[in-house]
């Protein structure tokens, strides 16, 4: 029922923003198969190589591809300025020999779509490969931290008394304290030597770890109001356990603020692992985030010569700005008569 008022009152906005996630996670999913090089492969002849300029091929030549590109190579050494080489063309290949979506049919040159880092390495690839984490750590930290905060903020709302005063007293020393600052501080204690999966695991348990505690004050003032509602009063009479009339009645009663909540919620995090990565306490190189991606752009000489190495960031607003309109669909859709929205 649920879905299909989601799916029949979508507004454009919501839909475009639900497209984009989508494909943002399917190329995440399968970015070995998506881009077209190893993202740790290095290409030392093409250090900070520029966008490709790519072409559609006349229709004379649709037989050796629909695009091609004119070879690059470097001009100036010590400006890294590049010259196309206009009187070849380089086909692009869909579905290679390699086994990837696209690239070159010329081997010994390089299709840079959104450019090169300082060690020739492709950073389409690197910003494929980096949305595994940065889309991952939402979703997971939301998971792991609104879990958290559900089933903490239940018990202490159905249950009251002392057991509520100790927990509330302890979400409360969480959220006096500012959650960046007491996330630097944590990111600190975890090892340099450790691997990046590790790193990964450890980021997302430590913003977990943070963000339950709001969540869970709002859950138990709801819990309390519906504590008191005729069909628990009723479970009860009818010798319902705690357990039961917790799990079954009371819980699934907070979903539509949960869900909504929780989509609103997931920018949150991949924002705070993006910062983390950016200042170097996070997924550290070779590996790729779109935080540790935008490590460079801290120099403003890089960002003159080489605007193209804020494409992560644009993925990040993307991505944001994409959640937080699905999220206010949902809240339409889930409480109509509230929001006035639609119906």
């Amino acid at each position: 029922m649920l879905f299909k008022r989601f799916i029949r009152n979508i507004t454009w906005p919501a839909g475009i923003s639900l497209l984009i996630l989508l494909l943002l996670y399917l190329s995440a999913l399968f970015a070995p198969f998506v881009s077209p090089y190893d993202f740790k492969e290095q290409s030392r002849k093409y250090p900070n190589a520029p966008p490709a300029n790519i072409h559609i091929s006349p229709l004379s030549e649709w037989g050796k591809g629909f695009f091609y590109v004119h070879p690059v190579k470097m001009a100036d050494v010590y400006k890294r300025r590049y010259e196309e080489d206009k009187n070849r063309k380089v086909y692009i290949d869909i579905i290679t020999d390699e086994g990837r979506l696209f690239g070159l049919s010329e081997k010994e040159e390089r299709l840079f779509i959104f450019g090169s880092d300082t060690l020739g390495r492709d950073l389409f690839s690197r910003t494929i490969h980096g949305g595994r984490v940065s889309l991952t750590v939402g979703i997971l930290g939301v998971l792991i931290s609104y879990s958290l905060g559900l089933i903490i903020g239940s018990i202490s709302g159905y249950f009251g008394g002392l057991a509520d005063n100790i927990i509330m007293r302890l979400a409360e020393v969480f959220m006096s304290v500012p959650s960046f600052f007491l996330l630097l501080a944590l990111a600190v204690v975890i090892p340099s030597n450790v691997s990046s999966a590790m790193t990964f695991l450890l980021i997302v348990v430590i913003m977990s770890f943070i963000g339950w505690a709001g969540f869970a004050r709002v859950i138990r003032g709801m819990v309390i109001s519906e504590r008191e509602r005729d069909y628990v009063m009723a479970a009860k009479a009818l010798g319902a356990s705690h357990r039961r009339i917790l799990f079954k009645h009371v819980i699934p009663s907070t979903f539509n603020y949960t869900i909504i909540s929780a989509t609103l919620s997931i920018p949150g995090f991949i924002l705070g692992e993006s910062a983390l990565s950016l200042l170097g306490l996070g997924i550290q190189e070779p590996d790729a985030s779109w935080g540790n991606l935008l490590a460079s752009s801290q120099n403003v000489q890089n960002l003159i010569n080489y605007p193209w190495i804020l494409i992560p960031g644009i993925f990040i607003f993307l991505t944001i700005m994409s959640y937080n309109f699905l999220g206010d669909y949902m809240r339409d859709i889930m409480s109509p008569r509230d929001s006035g929205g639609v119906e």
